[in-house]
């Protein structure tokens, strides 16, 4: 595990959209714009269990994420890591701190019935930024 650098942790700390490549079955990549989270040097990322990135992530930990700096779209970092815990603990909390940093509420206004909220915990291998 690497530690995520300060400039890494800055942005990842804004609400900066992200985008999350995981693989698919057939070693196909799939990328998903998410919203991200650190804790410590730990990543942060929550889906809904049974989406793509959902099965993709339990299938092969191996994931990348891009993400721009809102207030300076030419400030960006990039991360190749690994899943290294994915949970449903805390997950319908972790979705609304989200919401409140996203957009403002300060429940998650998307949730659907029937819906768990799942937490993917990424450790980085490499970052890169610009």
């Amino acid at each position: 595990m690497r530690k995520l650098t300060d400039k890494c942790k800055s942005l990842l700390q804004k609400p900066a959209f992200a985008h999350l490549a995981t693989l698919m079955e057939d070693g196909s990549p799939q990328v998903s714009p998410v919203w991200i989270d650190v804790d410590g040097d730990t990543i942060l990322v929550n889906s809904a269990q049974g989406r793509f990135k959902d099965k993709n992530m339990r299938h092969d930990a191996r994931v990348a994420i891009s993400a721009t700096d809102p207030e300076n779209p030419y400030s960006a970092v990039m991360i190749r890591g690994r899943v290294v815990k994915i949970t449903t603990e805390g997950g319908d909390a972790h979705i609304d701190r989200m919401a409140k940093k996203y957009l403002g509420k300060d429940a998650y206004p998307f949730r659907q019935p029937g819906e768990v909220r799942v937490v993917y915990r990424i450790e980085a291998e490499k970052i890169s930024s610009m």
